[in-house]
Formats: structure tokens, sequence, C-alpha cells
């Protein structure tokens, strides 16, 4: 399907400018003020100490800036980082050499580590609880065990679905951070702050327009800042109003409520296909053309913060102000 321009996925092109906005130091982050606090005085801790940080464990949507605070508490620890996407991960081999190779203190960072699987979590166990690698060497009754000792060192995993970890792993982590969608005036500040970094003139009001916008996501919010640059740049002077700012947002299809064209067909198939629901994930995924993943970590939580969306046991179900926003008719009593 055609038309999530800022749903929060990377692509290769945007990497480099993400590299660019992030904070790197504890300070420079934005929101999430009691994970903030909390991490501060374990990084302080574990400084004072000089141990490795207790493993950490990042949850949350796309966007929120998981990967963000991973590099934060690297630089905050001035060790080394390794960072290693969980689908990647396929052998054994892969995850031995990886362990090996770190430093004291260092920071391995796992993203999507819910899709780590279960053979590379068996060698993760005892690497995470005693630093120790235990590596079969032979087969039948010839096996034998060899361990050897790792250095101390931090796992930072993120996941977007808790519920997909098993419980050895989950409980191996010392620290489990769920960061949340950001509030409009938070928002406003990381545009600012992102305007300032790229150049761009931008105006206060412009700042809260697309902060109310970007679906509570600091990832979305310097997406939308990039695309409005582009219309200021292109079409007007270069600096950034609100006028020039809502231009953009009508052009990027981007509603009051920050719902784009993707999240509207969505709510407009349960809607006008499925009589309001309940539609089962795979059936909706089929009729939308996108990967249930997609469906279930990218759009249906904010649907579902905004209250326009119900995951029922038979399915997903459109709720009455998800009719609303659609300008549709309430359900039937009696009816979702």
């Amino acid at each position: 399907m055609t038309g999530h321009f800022l749903a929060p996925v990377l692509r290769d092109g945007d990497e480099e400018v993400e590299q660019t906005l992030r904070p790197r130091r504890l300070d420079e982050f934005v929101g999430q003020e009691r994970i903030r606090e909390q991490l501060q005085i374990a990084l302080d801790a574990a400084r004072g100490r000089g141990d490795a940080l207790d493993h950490v464990l990042l949850v949350g949507p796309p966007g929120l800036g998981k990967t963000t605070l991973a590099t934060i508490i690297r630089e905050e620890l001035g060790v080394g980082l390794r960072t290693i996407a969980g689908p990647a991960l396929e052998r054994k081999g892969d995850m031995a050499a990886i362990l090996t190779g770190l430093e004291a203190r260092d920071v391995l960072f796992v993203d999507e580590i819910h899709r780590v699987n279960r053979a590379i979590e068996e060698i993760l166990y005892p690497a995470l609880e005693d630093f120790r690698l235990d590596i079969v060497v032979g087969q039948g009754a010839g096996a034998r065990t060899l361990t050897l000792d790792l250095p101390p060192f931090t796992l930072v995993g993120a996941t977007t679905r808790t519920g997909l970890l098993t419980t050895p792993l989950r409980d191996r982590f010392g620290m489990t951070f769920r960061l949340g969608y950001y509030e409009p005036p938070e928002l406003a500040s990381i545009v600012r702050r992102s305007a300032r970094i790229l150049g761009v003139a931008l105006d206060d009001a412009a700042a809260d327009e697309i902060a109310r916008r970007a679906r509570g996501t600091p990832r979305v919010a310097n997406r939308i800042l990039r695309r409005v640059r582009d219309v200021a740049e292109v079409r007007h002077a270069g600096a950034v109003t609100l006028e020039v700012a809502r231009e953009a947002l009508e052009l990027l299809e981007v509603d009051e409520r920050g719902l784009e064209r993707t999240d509207r067909e969505l709510l407009a198939t349960i809607l006008h296909k499925f009589d309001g629901g309940p539609v089962g994930l795979s059936t909706l995924a089929v009729s939308l053309g996108e990967e249930p993943d997609t469906i279930e970590d990218v759009y249906e939580p904010f649907l579902l913060q905004l209250g326009f969306l119900q995951r029922t046991p038979r399915g997903r179900v459109i709720t009455s102000l998800g009719r609303e926003h659609l300008g549709a008719p309430a359900a039937p009593a009696g009816l979702f």
C-alpha cells in the first residue's frame, strides 16, 4: 500500500538525519521524565562503583526513543556499543562471536529482541546472569562443554511486544522501562531543537501544529518537520510559519488528530467492508495489503490510544469515536 509517508519505520535515506537529530546525553532527552530519573540514578551508581549497568529492557511502539536511549547509555558510561537486530541473529556462532568481542562494561543493543530465536536465547541466559559463555564441542556421547568467562557487559533490549518475550529472558533484565506516547508540549520542544540543528526558521505556532499532529511520536515529529521544510523551501521563502506547516500537513494527508491516509483506510476498511467489525488481524491485513506485524506494531497502538479502535477476542472493532472521526453515524444500539 502506498501513502504511509510518516509512519515511524526508518527508511535508508533517513538514517543519517535521524542520527544527527538524536540527543547524545540524558539531560538532552525530552520527555519520559520518570524513566530519565530512574536511569540517571542507575547510571550514576554504576559509574560510581565502576560496574557494568544492569541489563535494560526498553518497551514501546516504534519511534519513541528506544534506540536513542541505548546510545545515551553508551555515551553516559563512556564505553563501546555493539548494535544488532534480533532477526539477524540466526546461529549460535554469531552470538558467541559478538559476546566474546565485547570489552568490560560495553553495551550490546539488541533491537526487536522478541524475534531472537530460542537457540540464541539459550546462549544468552548464562551470559546475562553469570557473564559466562557455554560452548558445546562435539556431538553425542563424546560432546563436552567448554566455558568461557565474559567481561561484565550491559544488554539493552528493545521490543514493541513484551508478550512475545519468554519469561526466562524477561526475568534477566534488571530494569524494564515502558516508553509512552509524548505530550504535544514535549514534541514541540523536540521539533524546535531539531529545527535549530537543521537550520530551519520555525515559528512557535508552526512547531505546536507539527507537534499536535505527530502521533505522540518524536520520530514522526522530526519526519514531518523535514517534509514541512521541503514545502517551505520549494513553495515559499524557506521560513516555516503556521500557514506553511498547515499547507504541508494537508499535502501529506495528515489530519487534525495526526492520522495519515493508511490509518484512515484501516478504520474505513473495518467500517465499510466488515460492518464495523469484529474482523481478524490476518483478514484485515490482506484487505489493506499490509503485513500483520506492521498493522499491529505501527498503526494500531496510536489508534488504540485515541480510542478509535478496540481489540476484542473476536477481532478488531471500530469504536464510536472512530466512526465519528470518519464522519460516519454511530453504530446501532447493542453493537460496538
